[in-house]
């Protein structure tokens, strides 16, 4: 069942506290519940984007207070926009030890030196970038360099395979999606949504301002590892 998070203070716990759920979840620190989904996974609910991007690169291991390794059992970690599904098989680790796992973790909001990070060459002058230059306030040149200046993480995929949706520092590229949804929009165009940037794989309908173009594949499945973005890569864009 999907609900709103709540706060240790609508609970009435102290700061720093925690306490059961009717429903098996537990309230920690920063708000984050734990939730038994089934006999094989856990969600763990978090409050924002931001504590989502944070405790995924706590649980993987792609941030400098990260924890050293996922246990032997665990099968996956999935992100999303305020979640983390998480997966096991119970014949190889018991659920009450995943659990304490999650728990325990810690988020880890900077990235060590040695995490990865992956440049895409974008060929900027999309179909939209004039309208989101004159919706942000500034010229077209203004929004390629402020694209390509600003870090960008990805947070979560989703939408498309190989579809990768990027956060960055500051809001000075948030536009709105468009009122009318593109029925076809070409692959490898890269655009703005909301707080998102974000690269299409394949052609598909789409709703987001276009700005530019790149010849990278985001999606081969014939490679062992077919995304070229995932959940905690560091993302930069540079004009081709």
């Amino acid at each position: 069942m999907w609900r709103l998070n709540p706060s240790p203070e609508v609970l009435g716990l102290p700061d720093g506290g925690s306490a059961s759920l009717g429903d098996g979840g537990v309230v920690r620190d920063g708000g984050r519940v734990v939730l038994p989904c089934g006999d094989s996974a856990f969600l763990l609910e978090l409050p924002d984007l931001a504590a989502v991007v944070a405790y995924y690169r706590g649980l993987t291991g792609s941030g400098a207070s990260a924890s050293p390794s996922v246990p032997e059992g665990v099968v996956d970690v999935v992100p999303a926009a305020r979640t983390v599904l998480v997966t096991f098989d119970p014949e190889f680790i018991n659920p009450a030890e995943v659990r304490d796992w999650l728990e325990a973790a810690e988020p880890a909001s900077a990235v060590v030196g040695s995490g990865r990070e992956v440049t895409i060459e974008v060929s900027y002058g999309g179909p939209d970038l004039t309208e989101t230059a004159q919706y942000l306030g500034l010229d077209e040149a203004e929004v390629v360099k402020l694209h390509t200046s600003s870090e960008w993480t990805a947070a979560f995929s989703g939408f498309s395979p190989g579809f990768a949706y990027l956060v960055t520092t500051h809001e000075r590229l948030r536009v709105p999606r468009r009122n009318t949804p593109r029925t076809a929009v070409p692959a490898g165009a890269v655009g703005l949504g909301g707080e998102f940037s974000g690269v299409y794989p394949r052609a598909s309908p789409g709703g987001w301002q276009l700005i530019g173009t790149t010849t990278a594949a985001l999606w081969d499945a014939s490679k062992a590892d077919p995304a070229l973005i995932r959940p905690g890569d560091l993302v930069r864009f540079v004009k081709a």
